[in-house]
């Protein structure tokens, strides 16, 4: 039997888990308002997204020079070990983000959310099968709230979306299908990233480098023919541009940071709580800076959330001690 951690290291984690849970809730509530303050529409979506990669990469890499672990990573950094822990999630993200909008333009909004939400219990379901770890009854049922209010706090963003008129089939297999099967890589790749962080013992700084860059390449080789591919080759990289547009990109790449510190050390589910807190916090922030009040969908979302929190930290799964 291995040895019992030390209660000051526990309590350590414990306080680094919170500390990040924090960061990452208000930095991704508060992205979108940040996004629509200070980004033309003119900007090229594909511009964006790539600088924000390369940031990533600039402060993982400044804060692995810093606390000294950066040579060590460098001399013990293969590329079979880099597209094991980091290459395939990126691969996974690519493709499931792909999926993503082609549903959403094939699905009301109310579908779309509802069935977008089980990216949380597919998380669950890939962190057992891979980390072997387990659910307790309660945490199950704290699982179900989570989705609800995910549920109601995503139909109250969008609900007036309404279905495209598609036929039948098309919305079976361009809507229903592809959200389904994103959720599964959700699940799958945010297992992924957990397993090589917590098993493999890959830096979360540099598996955020490692999956920048191979989601960089992904996106770039999306884009040859893409019309953002053509608007970048005629009007250039950085069309549209200003110099607070940095400030939304920055921003999103801190949170990419958060994302990898928060799986590392709390897992893929624990970080589906603090997305779905963070929802909770643009609705605040909207009411602080813009005056517009949180919807009902809101503040019938808010006590499932404090519940669903309280009841998944209170009743973990306790492994039941064998009768001598």
């Amino acid at each position: 039997m291995a040895p019992p951690k030390p209660k000051g290291a526990t309590q350590g984690n414990d306080s680094k888990i919170l500390f990040f849970s924090i960061l990452l809730a208000f930095q991704y509530g508060a992205q979108p308002l940040i996004a629509k303050r200070f980004i033309s529409r003119d900007v090229i979506v594909t511009s964006s997204v790539l600088t924000c990669e390369i940031a990533k990469v600039i402060f993982a890499l400044f804060i692995m020079a810093k606390d000294g672990s950066l040579r060590r990573v460098y001399k013990e950094w293969t590329l079979i070990g880099a597209l094991t822990a980091s290459g395939l999630p990126a691969a996974i993200y690519a493709l499931q983000n792909s999926l993503l909008q082609i549903s959403y333009r094939n699905l009301d909004s109310l579908t779309f959310s509802m069935l977008n939400q089980t990216k949380i219990f597919f998380t669950a379901f890939f962190t057992y099968v891979l980390l072997r770890q387990k659910q307790s009854i309660q945490q199950i049922g704290a699982l179900f709230l989570l989705i609800a209010a995910a549920v109601l706090l995503s139909v109250g963003e969008g609900s007036s979306k309404g279905s495209p008129g598609s036929n039948a089939d098309q919305i079976l297999f361009y809507g229903i299908v592809p959200v389904l099967v994103a959720s599964v890589l959700s699940g799958l790749a945010s297992s992924l990233c957990q397993w090589a962080s917590q098993v493999k013992k890959h830096s979360s700084y540099l598996m955020t480098i490692e999956m920048s860059i191979v989601g960089s390449l992904c996106l770039l080789a999306s884009t040859l023919k893409s019309p953002d591919g053509e608007a970048m080759r005629l009007r250039g990289f950085f069309y549209g541009w200003t110099p607070l547009t940095l400030v939304p990109v920055i921003s999103n790449a801190l949170g990419g940071i958060l994302v990898g510190l928060v799986t590392s050390y709390a897992g893929g589910v624990r970080k589906g709580f603090v997305i779905v807190s963070a929802l909770l916090v643009t609705a605040l922030l909207q009411f602080i800076f813009e005056g517009k009040p949180p919807s009902l969908y809101c503040l019938a979302a808010l006590p499932l959330v404090v519940s669903s929190i309280s009841v998944y930290q209170k009743y973990p799964y306790r492994v039941k001690k064998k009768e001598s």
